[in-house]
Formats: structure tokens, C-alpha cells, sequence
């Protein structure tokens, strides 16, 4: 069984962001409900984080001029850093956050540029370790910290594959002030690459997460959303008053304002619940 070090011993396939949206998703873009954040007033755009293996490719966004700016790490989908995830960036920006996206699939290939889902899951997500996500939020953190970010100020929000991935951190980082996690899967196979889920790690969760999930996501079962509330409600520390917000007849990906899913009350509500549980946590 390979060991941390040799899983992380990889270097990056992928040096620098794609425009635009992910091949997978390009097809089922709706335009017409499409959100864009302008830069105004703000320092935005693709910068390199350094890591042990090189330099990992990042969206950036945060007030220009700025110090000392609370941090909120944000978690790609399974889609990588597109348009969407650059575009949450910047909303952040605007409320006065410096705003990072680590691509994390980097080392594994261009999630871009997949357009079959079959293959982008078997190709590049399947193979990405728990243990070298984590240890790459960590330098986006520390990367944060030396470019304006408030290094006492940070919390992580993430979608889908970064909704779980938002557990995951929180539990293992209690020096973070709040989480906010976006229909992110709570239970799974254990394996090499994915050793613990959210639900093995809730007891250990010192940090307040905010899950936001629809009632009507075909991936994530109600009963698994049951299991991880009874799993945190019998935490030594209670779960750290996390909660969660769950949306009647709402799909999977209800967030994404560019596909078909979208479904903008919920969208907004969540929103909503997630600046102001950052605020509510040390984060304004």
C-alpha cells in the first residue's frame, strides 16, 4: 500500500488555468442566467502557489490595495477552475475577502478539456489523494497569508467535489473560523485515495461547518444528510454548532448559475446563509 509521500510525489501536468468553461459542462451552459462579477476595484487573476512538487495554478481575487483581508479558500467541482468558480471568487472579492481557488486536479491533467464525465471521473478525479488536497489548501492558505490575506481570518467553502472535500479540511484544521460546504458527499467507500468521509470525521469537527444541500439531489441520499446530523449531534463538541440548510424539490448543483440545475431562490438563499455565516464567525 503506497504511503502519503508517495502519493503526493507527482508533479503538475496542468501549469495554468483554462478560459472559459469545462468541456463537460460547455454543452448545458444557459447563458441567459449566467452571473458575472465584474473586477472593478479589485486585484483578480490566475497566479502560481508554491508547492513541493512546482507551482500550482490558482485563481485569485481580493480587494486591490488591501491588507490584512479575512481568506476564503474555495473548492473547485469536479470541473476544475472555470469561469464559475473564478466568478464566486470575485463575489467574495466584493464583499471584501481575498478570495483563492487552487486548481487541484493540476497534477492529474486538464479537467477542461475532458468532455465525457465517464473519463474526467476515471482520468483525473479518481485519482486525486485526500492527503495531497489537503496539504494544497494548506499552501494556498500560507500563499494567502503573504498576499494581503489575515492568516487568524480563514475559512473554506466549496461545491460538489469540494463540498465534501470542505468537511474533510475543516475537521482536520481547527485553527480555521467557519466552513461552508455546497451539496458535498458525506458518506463513502474507504480506500487508499479516500481513506475517511465526513461522516468518519465529524466527531473530531471543532471548526462550524454550514452545509447547504438540496432534498432532491440524486447523489446525496436524505438518509446520508441523517446520518451525518446524528454523527455531529453526538460529536464530544456537539459538531461545533454546525448546521445544516436543506431545500425542498432541489437538485444536485442547485449553486451553479451555469447549468441546467440552477435554481436561483435556493441559490440566493444560500448565498445569503453563507456571508452570513462567515460574518457571524470572525470573517467580516
Amino acid at each position: 500500500m503506497p504511503d502519503d509521500r508517495e502519493l503526493m510525489r507527482r508533479h503538475f501536468v496542468k501549469t495554468s488555468l483554462a478560459a472559459g468553461f469545462a468541456a463537460a459542462a460547455a454543452s448545458t451552459i444557459n447563458a441567459q442566467v449566467l452571473i458575472h462579477t465584474d473586477a472593478t476595484g479589485l486585484t483578480a487573476g490566475e497566479v502560481r502557489i508554491p508547492t513541493a512538487d512546482g507551482a500550482m495554478p490558482a485563481y485569485r481575487a481580493q480587494p486591490a490595495g488591501k491588507q490584512r483581508l479575512a481568506t476564503i479558500l474555495v473548492v473547485h467541482e469536479i470541473f476544475g477552475v472555470h469561469e464559475h468558480i473564478k466568478d464566486v471568487c470575485r463575489r467574495f472579492a466584493k464583499l471584501g475577502y481575498l478570495a483563492i481557488a487552487p486548481d487541484l486536479f493540476a497534477r492529474y491533467g486538464d479537467a477542461s478539456a475532458i468532455a465525457d464525465m465517464q473519463a474526467l471521473m476515471r482520468d483525473i478525479v479518481s485519482k486525486v489523494p485526500d492527503s495531497q488536497v489537503m496539504s494544497d489548501l494548506q499552501a494556498a492558505a500560507r500563499w494567502a497569508a503573504a498576499q494581503g490575506g489575515d492568516p487568524g481570518r480563514i475559512g473554506v467553502t466549496g461545491f460538489c467535489w469540494g463540498g465534501r472535500i470542505v468537511w474533510l479540511y475543516a475537521a482536520g484544521h481547527p485553527e480555521l473560523k467557519a466552513a461552508v460546504a455546497w451539496y458535498g458527499r458525506l458518506v463513502g467507500e474507504s480506500t487508499d485515495l479516500t481513506p475517511v468521509h465526513p461522516v468518519d470525521v465529524a466527531g473530531s469537527l471543532s471548526v462550524p461547518v454550514l452545509g447547504l444541500y438540496g432534498a432532491a439531489d440524486a447523489g446525496i441520499a436524505p438518509e446520508t444528510i441523517a446520518r451525518m446530523k446524528q454523527a455531529l449531534a453526538s460529536a464530544p463538541g456537539g459538531g461545533a454548532d454546525s448546521q445544516f440548510m436543506v431545500y425542498p424539490d432541489t437538485p444536485h448543483a442547485f449553486f451553479a448559475d451555469y447549468r441546467p440545475s440552477y435554481r436561483e431562490q435556493a441559490a440566493r438563499d444560500g448565498w445569503g446563509r453563507c456571508r452570513l455565516w462567515f460574518e457571524q464567525h470572525g470573517l467580516s
